[in-house]
């Protein structure tokens, strides 16, 4: 059975038809208003971007998603939770004062900030899932016991997911650092004849878990998080993910703790995702690359799974930006994700997730 998708593109030439307009427009298309019961006290999940970062949505755009949330008699709290690395989002204080600097002021997006796990990522509460990987999944308290829920996805690349949009919004955006631990997992080694010896993996792990022995850098698996961030930032290309055996349950696990989520809110939780800026890495680097494609628009449904099938299926239309990270696969049609990361597979969380019964893949795009 297909589920409906609505579509605002991104073109604007008259004064009431821009995006903020568009979203008040999606908002009502997707029915949103109906999840929201009078005194609802609503979570808005968004990513407030790592400090270095500028590809997150505009605080502009939650402002109107804000102000629809409080017509219907609701009482929203814009949300995200603490990483598992180290960086200006590891703790509620340097979250909230990232979120701030990045414009997600009260002046501005009319709703107090929250972050869902508390001060140090241990405010948690455990949710009974009996799936292939977990039977318990680990999600943020403020997210549980927020009577209803909005995510607001930008949909961008990641280096393993392939794509970060719902789903991945869902399952690591609302995890606290224990939950993000149990999707990550070590699944990282070290490729000795490529290590230069430099010491920065060491210095950048949140965890210890990297050390040298005979001037090779070692990856203490017992300690290890598999948070990657030594491997984003390893100048030498020296670690490397094992995408053969790790991938694919990797991406299940990451499915797995989204379904946990939508667990907690069943009837009562709406999708937005952001196709404007689609830039090859997560918001949680600390840096913006050149789009790999042109901005394409914004779209909401109720179902995680069909939104991110139609965000990912809309991005693989557009002709590549030949001036970006993306390698390969610049052609219409063509998968831009696998284009920029090579050994990705996008699908598995959508495929994975419908099985699940989380959603359908299968969507009618509507244009609002």
């Amino acid at each position: 059975m297909s589920s409906a998708v609505y579509f605002a593109n991104i073109r604007s030439r008259t004064p009431k038809d821009n995006k903020v307009t568009k979203l008040q427009r999606l908002f009502d298309a997707a029915q949103f208003g109906e999840i929201v019961a009078k005194n609802d006290l609503v979570a808005l999940k968004v990513h407030f971007g790592e400090k270095g970062s500028d590809a997150y949505i505009n605080p502009v755009f939650i402002r109107q998603i804000v102000d629809k949330v409080k017509t219907r008699g609701g009482k929203p709290f814009v949300t995200d939770t603490n990483t598992l690395y180290s960086g200006s989002r590891f703790n509620a204080v340097d979250h909230i004062q990232t979120a701030i600097e990045h414009g997600f002021d009260y002046a501005v997006i009319n709703a107090p900030i929250l972050i869902a796990d508390g001060l140090k990522s241990q405010s948690i509460c455990e949710v009974a899932i009996k799936s292939k990987h977990f039977d318990v999944v680990k999600v943020a308290s403020d997210i549980v016991k927020a009577d209803s829920m909005i995510v607001i996805s930008h949909f961008k690349g990641h280096e393993l997911s392939g794509f970060g949009g719902a789903i991945k919004n869902l399952a690591m955006g609302c995890a606290p650092a224990a939950g993000k631990k149990d999707q990550h997992q070590p699944g990282i080694f070290v490729i000795e004849k490529k290590c230069i010896s430099c010491g920065k993996c060491i210095e950048i792990c949140p965890v210890n878990a990297i050390g040298m022995r005979q001037e090779k850098a070692r990856i203490n698996r017992e300690i290890c998080t598999g948070c990657a961030e030594c491997m984003h930032f390893c100048q030498a290309h020296a670690i490397e993910f094992d995408w053969e055996t790790k991938l694919t349950p990797f991406m299940e696990r990451m499915t797995e703790y989204a379904q946990g989520v939508l667990q907690c809110k069943k009837g009562k939780i709406g999708f937005i995702n952001v196709l404007l800026n689609i830039v090859p890495d997560c918001d949680c680097m600390p840096l913006s690359d050149a789009a790999i494609v042109p901005d394409i628009g914004i779209l909401a449904s109720m179902d995680p799974i069909a939104l991110d099938k139609a965000s990912y299926d809309l991005v693989n239309k557009q002709s590549g930006n030949r001036q970006s990270h993306l390698k390969s696969n610049f052609k219409p049609g063509e998968d831009k994700f696998k284009g920029v990361w090579g050994k990705t597979d996008s699908l598995i969380q959508i495929n994975y997730g419908e099985a699940l019964g989380m959603g359908s893949s299968h969507y009618n795009l509507i244009e609002v």
